[in-house]
């Protein structure tokens, strides 16, 4: 059976992540992908103290097994929900949309373990430094926020530079990506949109039925124009964001204020005019729906199996 460094620090049998996606990563995924081996993320998102700690008890009531909450520093409930996870005691925090220096001093001392997104080899060795267990190392194939490097040129940098575990995360959705982010020198992996076809996934039918009808150029990204760009499937929001960017004309603020609540009217509502469909460039692999558990069995059997083949495209 494949482990790694990351399976023995964390206490999860697989090296496999769930992505921390807003509105999207509940308890009840999150639980479904621990229950099957791997680590499930609940996803803080900009939600306050009250509804994190209402996902955290759900998840601890569905499994016994390692779980994390994912915080995105942006947040403007972020001081609250660093607090609230430490007193939890959670056993996890992946962190993005910034840095988690502030925070991580207090998370450590409950005795959490804490794997920040790294979008960069210098903001890697930063948080190695202030005492992470692992990082991730998110391509900008990946759905949601994105940095600029891909996973093929950001992980084995990444890898070279700490020497904490590196797992890695944009572009893969089953063996093939999972098998190539090894050989790049991670420990794992991170995935966000094979997991929107869960069966355990809650998010409307209309997202998934987008997701599994992507095509390889399906997604787009808008927000450059912000400092924060986001990755999502094309749609009218998104073709209309996109020209609102390049107009002149339209400020950064109404930019901003025409972007919001989005995610959760795709989410959500379902709604295929007005939504922001988060999605990876990977979409195209997703062909169906399945549990939480077959998605998981899926990828260590095809890594698996690919590794131990390997020998054979070489003479």
């Amino acid at each position: 059976m494949l482990k790694s460094r990351v399976c023995d620090a964390i206490g999860i049998r697989y090296p496999i992540f769930q992505g921390g996606m807003a509105w999207v990563s509940d308890a009840k995924l999150a639980a479904a992908v621990s229950n099957a081996g791997g680590l499930g993320i609940i996803s803080a998102m900009n939600a306050g103290e009250n509804y994190v700690r209402e996902q955290i008890h759900l998840c601890r009531a569905l499994t016994d097994r390692p779980f994390g909450v994912n915080i995105m520093l942006m947040s403007p409930h972020v001081e609250a929900v660093a607090k609230l996870v430490a007193e939890e005691k959670v056993p996890v925090v992946t962190t993005g949309a910034g840095l988690p220096g502030k925070y991580m001093p207090a998370w450590l001392e409950a005795g959490i373990k804490v794997v920040p997104v790294v979008p960069s080899v210098a903001i890697a060795r930063r948080v190695e430094r202030g005492g992470a267990t692992a990082v991730i190392a998110e391509g900008t194939e990946s759905g949601g926020h994105i940095g600029e490097l891909t996973t093929l040129a950001l992980v084995p940098q990444v890898a070279d530079a700490v020497q904490i575990p590196v797992i890695a995360a944009g572009g893969i959705a089953d063996g093939r990506g999972m098998a190539a982010a090894f050989m790049l020198g991670a420990e794992g992996v991170q995935c966000g949109t094979r997991f929107l076809s869960a069966y355990e996934c809650g998010i409307h039918p209309n997202y998934k039925q987008k997701v599994l009808d992507a095509k390889d150029i399906a997604t787009q990204v808008t927000g450059r124009r912000l400092g924060h760009p986001v990755r999502a499937l094309k749609n009218p929001f998104s073709n209309k964001f996109a020209e609102l960017e390049l107009d002149p004309a339209v400020t950064d603020e109404q930019l901003a204020a025409f972007g919001v609540g989005a995610v959760r009217k795709a989410a959500v509502d379902g709604n295929l005019q007005e939504g922001s469909f988060l999605a990876g460039q990977i979409a195209a692999l997703v062909k169906k729906e399945q549990s939480a558990k077959e998605i998981v069995d899926d990828l260590m059997r095809e890594t698996e199996r690919l590794l131990g083949e390997a020998s054979q495209w070489v003479r």
